[in-house]
Order: C-alpha cells, then sequence, then structure tokens
C-alpha cells in the first residue's frame, strides 16, 4: 500500500474535504475502497502508480506518479465517479468547495465559506488561522502551501 508520503514531490494530488467529519469505522471502509480502487486505476490499459489517503478523518488524498503513466481525462473521470460513488455510499459530500476547513487550537472544524467570513468579521478567525487548500495540484505544494495561514490562502477574501 502506497500513501502520499512515498510519492515524488511532482506526483499530480488530488484532495477531496468531507462536508463532515468521518468515523474510525467509516475511514476504515473508505481506506479499503480506496485501496481496491488504487490498485484497479489504469490509463489507457497502463497501471498508475498512485496513493490513496485519509487524514485527519475528514480529506481523502489521491496522489498519482505520472513519471510511470499519465493520468488521461478517462482515468481521472474514473477517479472522480469513484468520489461520487463514496459520497452516495457514505452519504457524503465530497465536491463542495464553498467548505472551509480550518484549525482551531487542536481541533480541525468546517464551515461554510458565508459562516467563514461572519467568523473573520467577529475576529473568531484571523490571517494567523490555519487553513487548507484544497486546490494544490502537486505532492510538493501539498507538502508546502496545504495548511497555510489564512493570510496566504485564497480563503484570505474574507479578511477584507
Amino acid at each position: 500500500m502506497t500513501n502520499i508520503t512515498n510519492m515524488p514531490s511532482e506526483a499530480r494530488v488530488w484532495v477531496y474535504q468531507s462536508n463532515r467529519l468521518l468515523s474510525e469505522a467509516e475511514v476504515k471502509e473508505i481506506e479499503v475502497l480506496g485501496q481496491l480502487f488504487i490498485l484497479d486505476w489504469a490509463a489507457h490499459g497502463a497501471s498508475l502508480k498512485a496513493s490513496f489517503d485519509i487524514l485527519h478523518n475528514l480529506f481523502i488524498v489521491i496522489a498519482v506518479d505520472e513519471k510511470q503513466a499519465m493520468a488521461s481525462g478517462c482515468s481521472i473521470d474514473k477517479s472522480v465517479r469513484f468520489m461520487k460513488e463514496l459520497e452516495q455510499k457514505m452519504n457524503l459530500n465530497l465536491f463542495d468547495r464553498m467548505q472551509v476547513a480550518y484549525r482551531s487550537q487542536s481541533e480541525i472544524k468546517i464551515c461554510k465559506l458565508s459562516d467563514f467570513e461572519k467568523l473573520a468579521s467577529d475576529k473568531i478567525v484571523d490571517g494567523s488561522t490555519t487553513v487548507f487548500n484544497n486546490m494544490v495540484s502537486s505532492k510538493s505544494a501539498f507538502e508546502l502551501e496545504w495548511e497555510v495561514p489564512l493570510k496566504q490562502s485564497w480563503q484570505s477574501r474574507v479578511l477584507a
């Protein structure tokens, strides 16, 4: 089983954030389904060297080493279909980009962007609050830019 830490820095990454924290039982079930998906995932018949991780019981991270084989449109479509099937099976929303995940002390919280704007205006969150940038697209960006201070993220517009 390969995880993201074993992928090269240029590996392509997709981060899917759940609309709620996953239970330990759900994490185990999704990990099994994810590993089965990764084992079977291919691009034009060529196996993809990929990883599947669940982080903080909230984020599903898929990475593929494109030095071995490029993730084609068809293979990317297959991964999106798999994620949509997970959504249905587990009663989740993994595609709502208007959800913000942030750290509040040692806890990770999730809220709608509109609610996050209110937290900023009420000074509950500020420029130093850690947020998760799920738009990263490579392992190196994931390592350096996934968890960032709000003032360095696309969500920083809520500070204005």
